[in-house]
């Protein structure tokens, strides 16, 4: 072995031995650190995960998503005739895919299952640049021919098909139509990217667009995606103006219905559109996780100042004795660093164990859930965290130390004295910056705490409890037609209307907290054109006793009845906030609407009724208009339509309210149903105000969070202040003893120590604010009816702090007055 490596070795030896002679400093710090670097490294995992981890396709920073921006409306979708047009007449791309979200109800088996999915053009796996693992993939020759064909995900092989090698060419039947299994994606394929786990893709069929969806009639259906591949040497502000001169051929091409649409064409990075409502939430995360470690460092640099301190007599004789300074550093510096692997090492654990047991109770609306891992770079990254955080927590203090007048410290006693002022104002400097960076958490906690409080006591317009709520589609022989659909529907509607402990009852395209929305285009009559702006409004189809079921208040009119049926006069329930936008002041009974444009030469529908405000979403967000309407009257949205073609849906969602709670409705519903059809699949079946805790999870976990954050450096910085102001007594100790010697009170000698702890607080909260204020600007996004600088938040925050700095100084005031002078001179 060299002579180097052997006098690392024995450098390490040495280290690892006078570290083991103090256990319990030791053990602090690692602990302190440990805490620190593994809160910073679990939330650098969900940054690199999310944000930073490159996308699993080929050279993903060339892939953009193409869509259409209406007004401040970005990354809509795009109608089924601007696919052609965007791949024909861009000059941009290399090539260009587009896919629409679908969902398949597989049957043959027992059980009828509804499988996530897309239709997918055959030019959308080659410009991802991903092959399947097994067999192949469809071609755009295959698509443009309609071929029944489908690709598997990786997870749909696994599951269902045990990964069977031969799973290429075994037939599948999709909603009533048999198709053939031609390959497998890879592990880590997923398309279409989406949010969480919602809906992940398990099958892939050809786009295939049909006579319907090319009609003049779908022109306004907006439903469709294109992902394109921006040329080697264009740049993606030359492809996004390229989108934008499209865009307008487009508009030339749009039917005269349409002649009010204004698009303007956009091409964004695919890894914008996913991540970009996370990135602003992960930001502010990891400025609240650093703030926890940079209190853990100042903890840890305040011990080992102490250490320091309380070694300065040895460090003064290696001194006179001829023993370099730079060796004693090297040696603090060592053991920093020893202790600080330590600690990250364990950090580390604690991180990966955490993302394990933690990782489901993400908020669904968090992306790419399943890249957040501890990786080799999430590794490397806690391991160069704690080296650096080593150095810089032991290099101050012991400079700090080796400062020191070297004849006075070796005439004095270790025991003694109140130190240097450089050391006592390095010690008070680190305890002021700790409880500074503590309270712009607290601060934080407490805005986002009380903007939690402030969402909850919305009133979101319909009650959740005693609902129970089912996702389902109509298999293909109830949908042949829209009276089989009527009858279809009519028939589970009145069975279930019939069950003991039912209220009501009733199916709609979407309900609140479904995270399932639709939305149109109206025009309001008596509107100037020259006033008109495109609108869209979220419009629920309704079958049944829908506001009853979810307790919607009826404000003006009446809600809709069996008598709104196909071939009577067509009507429509507004909102409380569209009755007041269109008819201020005056009654909307009676008022007329239709769906589309001022050029769409649809019916007019009659307001009938006005209902107070949902939230279809959120409950923090703005009150917009909403629209209902009989689900037999179709023409409200589609006008006149040829005998064969479908107007009514196919899918949507049930509502049942009972005086049971929702879960021992649960078999009520599924043995109904089965009743009726053993193959209709319901799914998913859960009370509603589980929909309403998933809508309401992301502003939860933000609020936990950052509230365990500040639980943390709360702590931390508890152990900060009781760790100098313990130091500072046994420091002052034949000080304290003079005093009472020569009369001091006790209560005297207590007060002396919590006041000295009371002002390193009042500076601390005096900076703390200030910082607190230079980052509301941060956290004001988040934030749902508070400011962030509200003065009751940061009054409570300070009151928190400043009780937290006098219970921690307590326990050595106390132990300063219970002291017995004598003892203490003799021991001096």
């Amino acid at each position: 072995m060299p002579a180097l490596a052997r006098h690392a070795v024995s450098a390490v030896r040495i280290a690892c031995r006078r570290l083991g002679q103090a256990p319990g400093f030791s053990l602090t710090i690692i602990l302190t650190l440990a805490l620190g670097i593994g809160a910073t490294t679990a939330m650098f995992s969900l940054v690199e995960g999310v944000l930073l981890r490159p996308l699993p396709f080929r050279d993903p920073g060339r892939l953009v998503m193409v869509g259409d921006r209406l007004g401040n409306t970005r990354n809509m979708p795009i109608t089924a005739r601007e696919i052609h047009t965007y791949s024909t007449a861009s000059t941009a791309f290399s090539s260009m895919g587009a896919y629409t979200f679908a969902s398949f109800e597989k049957t043959g088996g027992a059980v009828a299952e509804l499988i996530p999915g897309a239709r997918i053009s055959g030019s959308l796996f080659p410009t991802l640049g991903v092959a399947p693992i097994v067999g192949r993939v469809f071609t755009q020759q295959e698509d443009d021919a309609h071929a029944p064909l489908a690709v598997i995900s990786y997870a749909c092989w696994l599951n269902r098909y045990h990964r069977d090698p031969g799973v290429p060419g075994t037939a599948i039947t999709l909603d009533g139509r048999a198709y053939t299994i031609l390959g497998v994606m890879p592990r880590s394929f997923e398309f279409p990217l989406q949010a969480g786990r919602i809906g992940q893709a398990e099958m892939w069929v050809p786009l295939s667009l049909t006579a319907d969806e090319l009609s003049d009639a779908n022109t306004g259906l907006f439903g469709f995606h294109i992902v394109a591949r921006v040329k080697d040497g264009v740049s993606l502000a030359q492809a996004a103006q390229d989108a934008e001169r499209v865009s307008h051929q487009v508009m030339r091409e749009y039917p005269a219905n349409m002649a009010y649409i204004r698009i303007r064409g956009e091409a964004r990075p695919l890894r914008d559109t996913l991540v970009d409502d996370a990135r602003p939430l992960l930001r502010t995360l990891f400025l609240a996780v650093s703030i926890v470690l940079l209190i853990a460092c100042a903890n840890v640099a305040v011990l080992l100042l102490v250490r320091a301190l309380r070694r300065r007599r040895e460090h003064a004789v290696r001194l006179a004795l001829g023993a370099p300074a730079r060796a004693i550093l090297r040696e603090a510096m060592l053991e920093g660093v020893l202790l600080s692997l330590s600690g990250g090492l364990l950090g580390l654990a604690l991180a990966a164990g955490t993302l394990r047991a933690g990782v489901h109770l993400l908020p669904e609306s968090m992306p790419r859930i399943d890249s957040i891992a501890i990786d080799p770079a999430v590794a490397l990254f806690a391991l160069g965290l704690a080296v650096a955080t080593g150095i810089a927590c032991s290099l101050a203090p012991a400079w700090a130390a080796l400062r020191a007048n070297l004849l006075e410290t070796l005439r004095s006693d270790s025991r003694t004295g109140t130190g240097s002022v450089r050391q006592g104002w390095l010690r008070s400097t680190l305890i002021v910056a700790e409880i500074a960076i503590a309270l712009v958490l607290l601060t934080m906690s407490g805005a986002f705490l009380r903007s939690y409080q402030k969402m909850l006591a919305i009133d979101p317009g319909y009650q959740a409890a005693h609902v129970l709520a089912a996702g389902y589609q109509l298999a293909a022989e109830h949908s042949t037609s829209d009276a089989a659909i009527v009858n279809f529907n009519h028939e589970v509607l009145r069975r279930l209307a019939d069950q003991p402990s039912v209220v009501a009852v009733a199916l709609a395209n979407t309900l609140p907290a479904s995270g399932n929305f639709s939305a149109s285009a109206y025009t309001v009559e008596g509107v100037p054109l020259a006033a008109w702006k495109l609108k869209f409004s979220p419009f629920t189809l309704i079958d049944g006793d829908y506001f009853r079921a979810l307790s919607i208040r009826l404000i003006a009119g009446r809600f809709f009845n069996e008598r709104d049926r196909a071939d009577t006069p067509l009507v429509t329930i507004v909102n409380q906030t569209m009755a007041q936008e269109y008819w201020p002041g005056q009654s909307a009974l009676g008022k007329r609407l239709h769906i589309g444009n001022p050029k769409k030469g649809l019916p007019w529908a009659t307001v009938v009724g006005v209902v107070a405000d949902t939230k279809p979403g959120s409950p923090d967000e703005p009150p917009d208009d909403q629209l209902y309407m009989p689900v037999e009257q179709p023409a409200v949205l589609n006008g006149p339509t040829t005998p064969a073609q479908l107007t009514m849906p196919t899918s949507g969602f049930l509502a049942l309210r009972s005086t049971l709670p929702p879960e021992q409705m649960m078999r009520t519903l599924r043995s109904v149903v089965a009743g009726i059809d053993p193959q209709l699949v319901l799914d998913p079946v859960q009370p509603m105000a589980e929909s309403v805790s998933n809508i309401e999870a992301p502003r939860r976990f933000n609020t936990r969070l950052i509230s365990g954050f500040a639980l943390a450096a709360l702590l931390l910085a508890a152990m900060g202040i009781y760790a100098v102001m313990a130091f500072s007594v046994s420091l002052r100790t034949q000080e304290i003893a003079i005093r009472m010697a020569v009369g001091a009170q006790r209560s005297g000698i207590a007060r002396l120590i919590l006041g000295s702890g009371a002002k390193i607080a009042l500076l601390g909260c005096g900076l703390g604010i200030v910082g607190s204020i230079a980052i509301a600007r941060l956290v004001r996004a988040f934030l749902f009816g508070v400011s962030a600088t509200d003065p009751v938040i940061y009054l409570g925050s300070v009151a928190v702090m400043l009780a937290l700095a006098l219970a921690a100084s307590a326990l050595p005031a106390w132990r300063a007055a219970a002291a017995d002078p004598a003892r203490s001179l003799r021991s001096a």
